[in-house]
């Protein structure tokens, strides 16, 4: 009776379409000065093409809490193996991701997202001892886990 509680894409933010879309527009407009008309037009969809899978590429991880499990990217764990589970804010964040990070730690971090979570890892066999995830609402990731696991020990 696992139900989804948390999900979300990591997508990227408006603002790269828009700056991205304007890159590949000044690239069109300096080949098109410079070299014939379709080899310009067809740099400049090359382009395009490129930063779309890109962009895609880049804002394709979820992180979701569901089913029992917490995923973050292509990692993910059984709730019975997560401690506990912390919202960070932007320096929270930066924090934990610099002066005090442990290099074993898994990271689905994304620049254009301040905010996370850290979730300490309880299970021995894992070498992680926690992962630092960003999110766009982590208090939303730590009720759901919260959930989860209460779910999950009385179902």
């Amino acid at each position: 009776m696992w139900a989804v509680d948390y999900a979300e894409r990591l997508t990227v933010p408006l603002r790269w379409w828009v700056q991205g879309t304007m890159l590949v527009a000044s690239l069109w407009l300096a080949f098109i000065v410079a070299v014939p008309e379709p080899l310009a037009w067809s740099i400049a969809a090359g382009a395009l093409v490129a930063m779309v899978a890109l962009f895609v590429s880049y804002g394709r991880p979820r992180v979701a809490v569901e089913n029992g499990t917490f995923s973050a990217g292509r990692a993910h764990i059984g709730l019975e193996h997560v401690g506990e589970v912390t919202a960070l804010d932007a320096d929270g964040v930066r924090r934990q991701a610099g002066v005090d990070a442990d290099a074993r730690a898994y990271l689905l971090l994304r620049p254009y997202l301040k905010r996370g979570v850290r979730v300490d890892i309880t299970d021995p066999a894992d070498p992680a001892p926690y992962w630092l995830v960003s999110c766009r609402r982590p208090e939303a990731v730590v009720t759901a886990v919260r959930v989860g696991r209460t779910a999950g020990r009385s179902g």
